[in-house]
């Protein structure tokens, strides 16, 4: 485990909503698809599995249903190392579930969702007490939480606060979810509040120009600078990423690769290479290439998480 000046129980904590996810196994019409392969989902947990097989310790927080699905997730973050101990099992909401399309040409495959009313939609201040955050170096907060309800956006409120207050880092994916907002207008201003309060912001191009209105990079970097975050980086897609500072600013080239199998999830990716390697110490530059490296191995996976890399193949 890598620990940091206080000897940290805890490298990362993070929360949100994971899902049971029904992947098709043939390209097609989603409703004429007839064959499945079950996986995990979630921005937040995809996050946590790749910081795990780094070698990092991480806490997870959510709520799932007393279900077959909520069992499976529970299971399967437990057996990549994720401490899960603070899970609640919710006996009156189901886990939430999303099937998704098989796509064939490197576009992004179609997606629905399932989790009106979900046991994850419950979440909130209560679910992860200040305390928690003594203990830890770095909590990763989306955009996702905020989006699913009322108290679980107090939820990313009150963790960042509690973070912030005792020391530790914060980075925020917006993990824009349109579907799940009642306007795009208060997509806006609840995404950008909560990134005002982070060490490093973590969007996409094309999430830029929703929350900022500008397509530049730099003009991108510029708002959230502005806002209070401390370091932007710009997801570029294939042509790389841009990161920049009140002090300085640098830009990466991104990596290619011989077929695109599931673009979801290459956010995720990026997430885990750039946090694990801040985390390490390494340089914005260095984190951005480690970032880039993991993002396009993942699209060259089926599932969210199964391209995420062992310490080993990340050396």
């Amino acid at each position: 485990m890598t620990t940091g000046p206080h000897d940290a129980r805890v490298d990362v904590v993070t929360f949100g909503e994971s899902m049971a996810l029904f992947a098709a196994d043939t390209p097609g019409d989603l409703a004429h698809v007839t064959h499945f392969t079950r996986r995990l989902a979630g921005a937040d947990s995809n996050v946590a599995i790749g910081l795990a097989r780094l070698g990092l310790a991480v806490d997870w927080t959510s709520r799932v249903g007393n279900d077959a699905f909520g069992r499976f997730i529970v299971e399967s973050l437990a057996a990549e190392g994720i401490d899960g101990r603070h899970v609640v099992v919710d006996d009156t909401r189901p886990t939430g579930l999303q099937i998704k399309s098989r796509s064939e040409d490197g576009s992004d495959p179609e997606t629905e969702y399932f989790r009106r009313g979900s046991a994850a939609s419950a979440l909130g201040p209560a679910d992860l007490p200040a305390e928690r955050m003594a203990g830890a170096r770095h909590l990763h907060c989306t955009g996702i939480p905020a989006a699913i309800s009322g108290s679980a956006q107090a939820l990313c409120h009150h963790a960042m606060d509690a973070m912030r207050a005792a020391g530790g880092t914060i980075s925020f994916d917006p993990n824009l979810r349109p579907s799940l907002w009642t306007s795009e207008q208060a997509m806006r201003e609840a995404i950008n509040a909560l990134a005002a309060k982070a060490d490093w912001v973590l969007p996409g191009i094309d999430e830029g120009e929703i929350l900022t209105g500008s397509r530049v990079p730099e003009a991108i970097a510029d708002f959230y600078l502005g806002a209070g975050a401390g370091e932007v980086v710009v997801k570029l897609g294939a042509e790389g990423a841009y990161w920049q500072s009140a002090q300085d600013r640098c830009r990466v080239a991104g990596r290619a690769v011989e077929r695109v199998v599931d673009t979801v999830g290459a956010g995720d990716g990026f997430a885990v290479g750039f946090i694990s390697a801040r985390l390490e110490g390494a340089t914005p530059r260095a984190a951005l290439e480690r970032a880039n490296a993991i993002a396009a191995r993942v699209i060259q996976y089926p599932g969210d998480s199964d391209g995420l890399p062992r310490r080993d193949e990340v050396d």
